[in-house]
């Protein structure tokens, strides 16, 4: 496989502040990756930035219509929607708002909201209601996911992984089944995919060892695991490529990363949701496996054979 570099942008790339606004979602999540990177001469502080990347997952929410009651349901004061707006170089926020409120005045997956919200009318939570509900969630999450899916950072994602002499993969708590199940699936297509810290060798030890082709899979989402984020941060330091799955574009994995895939989790579950996450680790392992076919299909085959002489299954 044909090894090259893929990093973020060079200081002498920066974005000026005098360029076009952003006129669509896409554009604006691109640049709230920029800020969240430092790739970008604009300064946003840590409540405003933390305000965007939650207003970019609010497209077609009624609050948008009102900047009193974005404000409301943001818990920030009007006048930091204000500057927001000016600091991305629109005149107000108004041209600001009307970004959002192109993109479609219904929200992606409100159908299954809906459907969920009616499932609880004169249900228990405990019972069928429940069950409904959350799983219109999760569906309305994958509808979430795929309009606001990001193919530009997914194939960065997927030519980083598959080029990297090494890969390893570092989440902790609900977010270690998700680096399980991600580094099984690539582990079916090609060699030395490892979980970080598998043995409990140490996560300072695993970092150190790798060198900087290697790529580090780094995933976490609010309240983001400080181990994982400060994982990311060194590594990234020592000039390892990372590639962040997390949720909002201002978070810590997402502010190292080379390549950040985001992922809407919200749902009634009484943690985490991973379903969203699960169905990005096999759309990324799907992914690595469609950009080198015949070395995938002779590693599945490889495979087969292995488990067939083993007689691991029925």
């Amino acid at each position: 496989m044909t090894k090259h570099q893929t990093g973020p942008s060079s200081q002498d790339e920066k974005t000026s502040e005098a360029e076009r606004p952003p006129q669509t979602v896409q554009e604006m999540r691109e640049l709230m990756l920029r800020v969240s990177r430092g790739e970008t001469d604009i300064s946003l502080g840590r409540k405003a930035q933390s305000a965007l990347a939650r207003i970019l997952e609010l497209r077609g929410d009624p609050a948008l219509l009102s900047i009193t009651a974005l404000a409301s349901k943001l818990e920030v004061n009007p006048s930091t929607l204000t500057r927001l707006a000016r600091n991305l170089g629109y005149s107000g926020f108004s041209s600001f708002q009307q970004v959002f409120l192109d993109a479609a005045m219904a929200a992606p997956g409100a159908f299954y909201s809906r459907q969920a919200q009616a499932a609880l009318n004169g249900e228990d939570a405990d019972g069928i209601g429940g069950v409904n509900r959350l799983c219109r969630e999760s569906q309305a999450n994958i509808e979430r996911f795929i309009e606001g899916f990001d193919i530009d950072q997914f194939r960065k994602a997927t030519d980083l992984i598959v080029n990297a002499p090494r890969v390893m993969v570092y989440g902790i708590r609900q977010f270690h089944a998700f680096s399980s199940f991600l580094t099984y699936g690539l582990r079916m297509i090609r060699s030395d995919v490892h979980m970080l810290d598998s043995n409990n060798l140490g996560v300072a030890e695993g970092i150190a060892a790798m060198a900087s082709a290697d790529v580090l899979i780094a995933a976490s989402c609010a309240p983001y695991s400080a181990p994982v984020a400060e994982a990311a941060k060194a590594a990234a330091e020592r000039g390892i490529p990372i590639v962040a799955i997390t949720d909002f574009a201002n978070s810590p994995v997402a502010a190292v990363s080379h390549a950040a895939l985001l992922v809407p989790h919200d749902s009634s579950f009484i943690s985490n949701s991973l379903t969203t996450f699960i169905l990005t680790a096999e759309c990324l392992i799907n992914g690595c496996a469609a950009l080198v076919p015949e070395s995938s299909k002779q590693a599945l085959s490889a495979r087969d054979q292995m488990i067939k002489k083993l007689n691991i299954e029925l």
